[in-house]
C-alpha cells in the first residue's frame, strides 16, 4: 500500500490573516479567497487533476489542537482506513475524530514531535 500520494494542502496561522493575504498576494501574486485560501492545481502523472490547498488560520485556531505548531500539513492518502489501522498497529497518536465530505475523509495523526497531520482520501470519482 502507497502511503502518502502527495501533500494535499499547507496551512499555518497569523496574528492577522487578512494582512498576510495581503502581503501574499501584493508580494508573490498569490490571489486568495479569505474563507478559504488558495488552490494550487496541477495534473497527477495520468493527467488527472489535483490541487494542493494553501491556507491562513487565526493564530487562536483550534483546528491544530492538540498540536502548538504553526503549521500544519495535509497528506493525500489512497486508503485511509488501511492506513490508519497500519499507523495504528506502530504505535502512532491517532485523533479519534473523523470527518466525511464529498470533497473526501479526513484523520489526524501526531508525529514524534507533536506536530499534528491532517490525512485526506479524496473521493474516489474525483482526484481534487
Amino acid at each position: 500500500m502507497e502511503r502518502v500520494t502527495g501533500i494535499g494542502g499547507i496551512f499555518f496561522k497569523s496574528d492577522n490573516p487578512s494582512k498576510l493575504y495581503e502581503w501574499y498576494e501584493k508580494h508573490l501574486g498569490i490571489k486568495v479567497d479569505p474563507q478559504y485560501g488558495k488552490m494550487f492545481e496541477w495534473r497527477q502523472k495520468d493527467g488527472k487533476p489535483g490541487g494542493t490547498a494553501w491556507s491562513i488560520f487565526s493564530r487562536d485556531t483550534k483546528y491544530f489542537d492538540p498540536s502548538r505548531a504553526g503549521f500544519m500539513v495535509n497528506y493525500r492518502v489512497d486508503d485511509l482506513d488501511a492506513l490508519l489501522e497500519a499507523l495504528r498497529a506502530e504505535g502512532v497518536w491517532i485523533d479519534p475524530k473523523r470527518e466525511d465530505y464529498d470533497y473526501g475523509r479526513f484523520a489526524w495523526i501526531m508525529d514524534p514531535d507533536g506536530n499534528r497531520i491532517e490525512l485526506w482520501e479524496p473521493p474516489k470519482a474525483s482526484i481534487e
